[in-house]
């Protein structure tokens, strides 16, 4: 069986971003995934600096690494912030990146995003592509872009949109379908 972790960049309390990581990870188990829903805030870890290497890497940089070593898929949901990523989740990526062996090199990775505007976090998205791509990450194909956030989702934090239903269908297929091998 197929595992999966999700996550979301955001934190804050009644994210939307961490409804949608929630969501796909439902969508994940219906379709016979082994889901874990991650929330950073279980990842303590201070601002990436260099110089805390190698005597004071975070514990917490570890704990999550050996998690994404051992996903099969890894969804990441993305608030945008000026028109990039969260500093949380390019923090966490930091540490990450650092950890050997590479973290990034087992799973594929799916990438979605909810904001109040009706481009749907299409910005950040893109800059997590890239940056995942650039460590290692294989993502498959298709941004999962949803806003505006204002009435994505219903009081049981399900999609009402048809297009974003779609795009979730499409992203669970190509995450339970595409492997590195």
């Amino acid at each position: 069986m197929k595992t999966a972790l999700t996550l979301s960049g955001s934190i804050r309390k009644g994210s939307e971003n961490s409804k949608l990581a929630l969501h796909l990870g439902r969508k994940l188990r219906e379709a016979g995934v082994s889901v874990t829903d991650l929330d950073l805030a279980d990842f303590d870890m201070p601002i990436f600096n260099e110089d805390l290497e190698p005597d004071n890497v975070p514990e917490a940089a570890g704990r999550l690494a050996e998690l994404w070593r051992q996903a099969d898929i890894i969804f990441i949901a993305t608030p945008e912030y000026n028109g990039g990523l969260p500093p949380l989740l390019v923090n966490t990526l930091a540490w990450l990146s650092r950890q050997k062996p590479s973290p990034f090199r087992h799973a594929v990775f799916g990438i979605g995003g909810v904001s109040s505007g009706k481009y749907g976090t299409i910005w950040a998205l893109s800059h997590l592509h890239d940056s995942l791509g650039k460590i290692g990450g294989l993502v498959v194909p298709g941004l999962l872009g949803i806003g505006p956030a204002e009435g994505a989702f219903d009081a049981n934090s399900e999609l009402l949109d048809k297009t974003a239903i779609r795009k979730v269908e499409t992203m669970v297929h190509d995450l339970t379908h595409i492997s590195r091998g």
